[in-house]
């Protein structure tokens, strides 16, 4: 195994761990990013469709901050949020802009053309058409392939090496608990390689997929807070899953989302009659705050006993720019599924779309264990509050990535080379089983549905208890299995799908406050 001490690992190539990864890069740093997927872009970052906050003229950062306070019902970290207003949006300009030389969308006069989404209270989102999370992905990774940066793919994070817990020497045990690496599966050849560094930044992504609709990839099962937390790291707010109102409803495409900005275009929701109802729900109608209204959608559903809903752009846009252009990604893919949004709705359905909580950080992305830092979905900095602000996330990422690195760069008493040769290398036990494929495809179905049926957009007393019964059932089978398996990438997930599911529920469960996206029937 390679004697190599990184400056710092990053387990994740969205926007947060490639930002990170470039930071520490321009100051000399020695530095890794791993991601679990074949293809380094498969991410959160890539699947964004609407855009991102971003400085504009005549906009301020109070009127940004009483926004996202507004969409998050004031349960924000007000420390987070005056950060982020304060030094987020020009940091799109001064990254974004200049230094990867994106060129967003700009208006017929050569401006660049801001767009809406709900809760906003004027247009301050960049975007590039509705490709705009894949621009930024794209941009990121060709920076850190001319930077030489190296990126390792097809590498499953298992756990967190700790000096306490996995140190042979006994001094480890006296001193400050601290992260010194991690323990990452080579997907390709089966084996378990320790890789040792000074920092360890987790930028993993959300946890959609613990659900049974969701709008995230396939790799977005929470893999960094269940590893912080088996590593004894705080996790806050994690009752907190937003549901986005708008994921396309089709047999054949799967986890494409249709951008709220295209309700900012004008969009309106219908039933299967052509009935408008947002009204109904809030007086912002389709702009309401995305809780508000994928309960809306929810609700008419079971109301009428309908799988899905519609949403209508073809009558009711907008903009200057053509709709096949506008909205370019959501017209090819829904076309290639047979429905033409230039002519007819678009049937949808709510989903799991973005975590609000997560391992909780400090004002530079440190955790409670030193040297661990988190960024981007799988941290909580309290931004969000109890709902996030649309198009808050990527800047979120952007933001944190960049004050993460400054911190590192910043340490003095650097860890000497001795404490890391007391880690040693992974045990696997002797008795590997072989998994069946059709068992573990089984319990994973099972966390999806309790998680949508008991701990979804309504929830109650009742349902929670039983998603209790039920993942503790489930928790200790697939945990008995991991430790005879042989590891997989898999296996790996599944096990941190139950424990992220397992958190979610308790958090739920202590939190007896109907609020945000945490939404109780008949709690108030």
């Amino acid at each position: 195994m390679s004697n190599i001490i990184y400056d710092a690992i990053v387990v994740g190539s969205g926007i947060a761990g490639l930002t990170a990864a470039i930071y520490l890069r321009d100051a000399d740093k020695k530095v890794l990013v791993l991601t679990k997927t074949e293809d380094i872009s498969e991410t959160n970052t890539y699947h964004a469709q609407g855009g991102i906050i971003a400085w504009k003229k005549g906009d301020t950062p109070q009127t940004l901050k009483e926004d996202i306070l507004q969409a998050g019902n004031h349960y924000n970290n007000l420390r987070a949020v005056n950060k982020f207003v304060n030094f987020g949006p020009k940091l799109v300009f001064d990254f974004l802009i200049d230094k990867l030389g994106i060129d967003f969308n700009r208006d017929n006069h050569g401006s660049y053309d801001y767009t809406e989404e709900a809760a906003h209270s004027q247009r301050r989102i960049l975007h590039y058409q509705d490709h705009t999370g894949d621009k930024i992905e794209f941009s990121l990774l060709e920076f850190c392939q001319k930077n030489n940066i190296e990126i390792r793919n097809n590498y499953t994070a298992i756990d967190l090496i700790t000096n306490n817990h996995h140190s042979t020497d006994t001094q480890e045990l006296y001193r400050q608990r601290q992260t010194m690496g991690i323990y990452a599966l080579n997907n390709q050849t089966g084996e378990v390689e320790k890789i040792l560094s000074r920092n360890v930044i987790l930028a993993t992504g959300g946890i959609g997929n613990i659900y049974q609709y969701t709008s995230n990839p396939a790799a977005a099962t929470g893999d960094g807070m269940s590893m912080a937390h088996r590593a004894g790291v705080e996790i806050i707010n994690a009752e907190f899953i937003q549901f986005h109102p708008t994921l396309l409803f089709h047999k054949d495409i799967k986890r494409f989302l249709i951008s709220e900005s295209m309700r900012g275009e004008g969009a309106k929701l219908i039933d299967h009659d052509g009935n408008e109802f947002m009204h109904k729900y809030s007086p912002l109608k389709e702009l309401a705050p995305r809780d508000v209204v994928a309960r809306a959608i929810y609700t008419e559903m079971n109301k009428q006993g309908k799988e899905y809903m519609l949403l209508d752009i073809a009558s009711h846009y907008q903009g200057d720019t053509p709709l096949p252009k506008r909205f370019s990604k959501i017209y090819e893919t829904c076309l290639r599924g047979g429905i033409d949004i230039t002519k007819e709705p678009i049937p949808i359905v709510p989903a799991a779309h973005y975590f609000c909580g997560g391992i909780k950080v400090d004002l530079k992305g440190r955790t409670s264990l030193h040297h661990l830092y988190a960024i981007g979905e799988v941290s909580c900095t309290g931004l969000h509050g109890s709902n996030r602000l649309a198009s808050s996330s990527l800047l979120e990422g952007l933001l944190w990535a960049k004050l993460a690195a400054e911190d590192i760069i910043s340490q003095k008493n650097m860890v000497t080379p001795d404490r890391f040769a007391t880690i040693p290398e992974w045990q696997q036990p002797n008795y590997n089983e072989e998994f069946d494929p059709v068992l573990l495809h089984q319990d994973w179905k099972l966390i999806q549905m309790v998680m949508w049926n008991y701990a979804g957009i309504i929830r109650n007393n009742k349902g929670l208890m039983r998603a209790t019964a039920d993942l503790n059932y489930l928790y200790h089978r697939i945990l008995k299995f991991y430790k005879s398996a042989k590891l997989s990438r898999d296996i790996i997930e599944l096990r941190n799908a139950v424990v992220n599911a397992s958190i979610i529920v308790n958090a739920a469960i202590h939190n007896r406050h109907s609020i945000g996206c945490h939404y109780l029937e008949n709690r108030k």
